[in-house]
């Protein structure tokens, strides 16, 4: 075997890595939509001719493990030729859930296909019964348009007819034809600076590097797993509802340590239930690959090595591997969230010193759409909201933050504002939210937005009920709040899922979790 260059090895993780960060920039700076330009809410990567993940950029955890799922699916189902991007949404091939949707472009170097290029944006419309295509429904098909694996670029040009077929089916298709042409543009870009780094090393060179940045990765995995000590570790934790009929719905793991292996068993965990916190076997897979990969002390390459040492164990029809056609809109983004805080709680059984306590444990999902009245133009708008991240043996908890499985940023007011008829009326730092302990978990956030027309809202969010926990002692944090303010300000109480309609003038106020405590606070 061809000896490695340590200084070579750098090189190719930086340049594979930059052209991922590249993609990500290009689809950032010409998308439409708040949600990509402003949250960034998308994530890019380079795989192998397999569809093996090379590199990803530090864009959404969520999408780790379900993007390589999609891009080995559509390997399978669609023969790929030069020029060719094939783009699809179905969560059961690999998705997420219907607003996140990938394209996904071959390589070819000497006319052999060698690699692929892809990118995941969230859009804030694809169709459904509710704007911004996060409805509390009972089935995919309430959720938006499920795209299976085709041609969207075909040898270089745009197949219209499937374009069409999109624009068709959103609420906002001026807006999702940019942010589509935007994909596009990054996939055109990750295409163009491989071929650089091909043209550069050469091909046989470049693969090889390739391998060793993955066997290093997992050298890494297996290292961190071999300082836990052997056992098996059990922790369960529940979804507090799905919108509908069911509630405590348990997420289980069996977390067994074998030397340099991790096996997660969640197996005994709920069936999967009516409404949409259904996750697929991706989602589960995503946040578990998560869990290790930030027990890292050091940055490492984020490629298919963070898979190879750790088995996920799922049963189908649970709420953490559902079957079509349940609904998913929420699984992506609450119950991934849950899953985490599990295999936290599991890891802290053995190595009580590097877990923290829960974070906020919830993205805070608020969707919204109307008529906008400077344009009768419909708009469709969505977020997520921070909250508080747990305490460690560290410190206290961060305040006001994105946490975990979302990694978005924070949506400035004033694009806010100046984009859609909305008036932020506050937006800040929920004061002693956050758990007690020897360190204190972080503060949640306040968001209160008036509304200057009638618009129609969707709120998913959990930790309404069950509140962060803490550990070693610390308390946990306070649960949640939705709230709908009226006109002459009365406040009604929301629960933590629900469709409603408000009139020109009234406000959602959604108060956000802190994190869990950790240490008793006396001591």
């Amino acid at each position: 075997m061809k000896k490695i260059s340590p200084i070579l090895l750098e090189i190719f993780k930086n340049r594979f890595s930059s052209i991922a960060e590249e993609m990500g920039i290009i689809l950032q700076k010409s998308s439409y939509s708040v949600n990509i330009k402003e949250r960034k809410d998308f994530s890019c990567g380079i795989f192998d001719k397999k569809g093996r993940l090379i590199a990803q950029a530090e864009h959404i955890p969520v999408h780790l493990g379900s993007m390589p799922m999609s891009v080995q699916k559509a390997i399978k189902e669609i023969k790929f030729e030069e020029g060719d991007i094939v783009i699809l949404n179905d969560p059961y091939k690999g998705g997420t859930h219907l607003p996140d949707i990938t394209l996904i472009s071959p390589v070819f170097i000497k006319n052999s296909l060698e690699y692929f290029v892809a990118n995941r944006a969230h859009h804030s419309d694809i169709g459904g019964i509710t704007a911004g295509s996060m409805p509390i429904s009972t089935s995919i098909f309430q959720e938006g348009i499920i795209i299976p694996p085709v041609k969207l670029v075909e040898k270089g040009k745009l197949n219209n007819t499937i374009f069409k077929l999109l624009l068709n089916n959103t609420r906002t298709p001026y807006e999702r034809e940019g942010d589509f042409k935007a994909q596009i543009a990054s996939n055109n870009i990750g295409i163009e600076r491989v071929k650089e780094l091909i043209k550069e090393y050469d091909l046989k060179t470049s693969k090889t590097y390739q391998n060793a940045l993955i066997k290093y990765t997992q050298t890494i995995i297996e290292s961190i797993i071999k300082k836990i000590p052997n056992g098996t570790y059990h922790f369960e934790d529940y979804m507090e509802d799905d919108g509908h009929l069911s509630e405590n719905i348990k997420i289980s793991l069996s977390l067994k340590i074998e030397e340099s292996q991790a096996i997660l068993d969640f197996s005994k965990s709920s069936p999967q239930v009516k409404g949409s916190i259904n996750a697929v076997h991706s989602i589960t897979l995503s946040s578990v690959i998560y869990v290790f990969r930030a027990l890292a002390q050091k940055d490492i390459p984020t490629n298919d090595g963070c898979f190879r040492p750790i088995k996920v164990i799922t049963k189908k029809n649970t709420i953490t591997d559902a079957q079509f056609p349940s609904a998913v809109a929420g699984g992506n983004v609450e119950t991934s969230q849950r899953i985490v805080d599990v295999v936290l709680g599991a890891l802290f059984k053995a190595i009580p010193e590097h877990i923290p306590a829960a974070s906020q444990g919830t993205m805070n999902n608020l969707s919204i759409g109307g008529i906008n009245p400077e344009n009768n133009q419909p708009f469709s708008y969505y977020e997520t909201i921070g909250g508080g991240l747990g305490a460690s043996l560290k410190g206290d908890g961060e305040s006001a933050i994105q946490s975990h499985m979302t990694n978005t940023l924070n949506t400035p007011i004033e694009a806010v504002e100046f984009e859609y008829p909305f008036l932020i009326t506050q937006y800040s730092i929920r004061k002693n939210s956050g758990g007690n302990g020897l360190h204190k978990g972080g503060d949640g956030i306040i968001k209160e937005i008036q509304f200057l027309t009638d618009v129609e809202v969707t709120i998913l969010s959990e930790r309404r009920r069950i509140a962060p926990y803490g550990l070693a002692g610390g308390e946990p944090a306070k649960v949640g709040r939705n709230y709908k303010i009226f006109k002459n300000n009365r406040k009604k109480t929301l629960p933590s899922k629900i469709h409603l309609t408000l009139k020109k003038g009234e406000k959602i106020r959604i108060e956000t979790p802190g994190g869990g405590g950790y240490g008793k606070p006396t001591q």
